[in-house]
């Protein structure tokens, strides 16, 4: 699985290393809703990268009028749009490779409404003696890690209240990076493959399988951490910093 994440590379550089265009205001110093954190977790906020205009599912993306890649502020976990309460997003900030094409909650974004979602490195948990040690991942070459996922818009029933917009990160099977830290990891996308990922209408759905598979050996390296990675109320660059043997 992946429950945290660092994400401290400013949103318009982030933009820039995408192509993409950053949403009114995001590129500003101390932008609302997103500040820079080295220990995100579930219903924090993510940044995602998604054709400007998305399709609503009720007919094919107007490509004359698509400028591009936008980058958005997103909730960390996927809230579908027929949900009573915005809280079942706490549940549902991974969504497995294996199912994510059939689950109710996140089969209608696959189809359409894909994401990719830049982070500067992820935590797992590996077992050291009878506990867990944390360990940071990041992509060896010091690019941003870019990560697989799915959004939605969810607004409330009636009228007030302002949508809502989430994201969920796909997990699949543990590649040889992870070793015997985890048996899952998150997907991890090459740049020349985000297309290929958030194209709106794909010749072939089924081409997608080929995207969600574990990272080749050498992509990522990690390093153990200090635990106080495991409570979302710490936060700074101490954290991905290597532990003390």
């Amino acid at each position: 699985m992946c429950g945290r994440v660092a994400l401290f590379t400013p949103p318009a550089r982030l933009a820039r290393i995408l192509d993409a265009a950053c949403v009114a205001g995001l590129a500003e110093p101390g932008p609302e809703g997103w500040h820079a954190s080295y220990n995100v977790g579930p219903t924090g906020t993510l940044l995602g990268v998604a054709p400007a205009f998305p399709p609503t599912g009720e007919g094919p993306t107007d490509r004359a009028s698509d400028p591009g890649r936008v980058l958005a502020p997103y909730r960390w976990g996927l809230v579908p749009p027929w949900a009573d309460d915005p809280r079942m997003g706490a549940r549902l900030f991974n969504a497995r490779a294996e199912t994510v094409a059939t689950k109710p909650a996140f089969r209608h974004a696959f189809r359409r409404r894909r994401l990719v979602v830049p982070v500067d490195g992820f935590y797992e948990w590996g077992p050291i003696g009878r506990g867990k040690r944390p360990h940071y991942f990041r992509r060896a070459d010091g690019a941003p890690v870019l990560l697989a996922g799915l959004w939605e818009m969810w607004a409330p029933k009636g009228e007030g209240g302002a949508p809502l917009r989430t994201c969920t990160v796909i997990t699949t099977e543990a590649g040889a990076d992870l070793g015997d830290l985890h048996d899952r990891m998150p997907v991890v996308l090459e740049a020349d493959r985000v297309d290929d990922w958030i194209d709106p209408d794909p010749a072939d759905e089924h081409a997608f399988a080929s995207l969600l598979a574990p990272a080749p050996a050498g992509t990522l390296v990690h390093y153990p951490v200090d635990r106080r990675v495991g409570s979302v109320r710490n936060d700074g660059p101490d954290l991905v910093e290597p532990a003390p043997a």
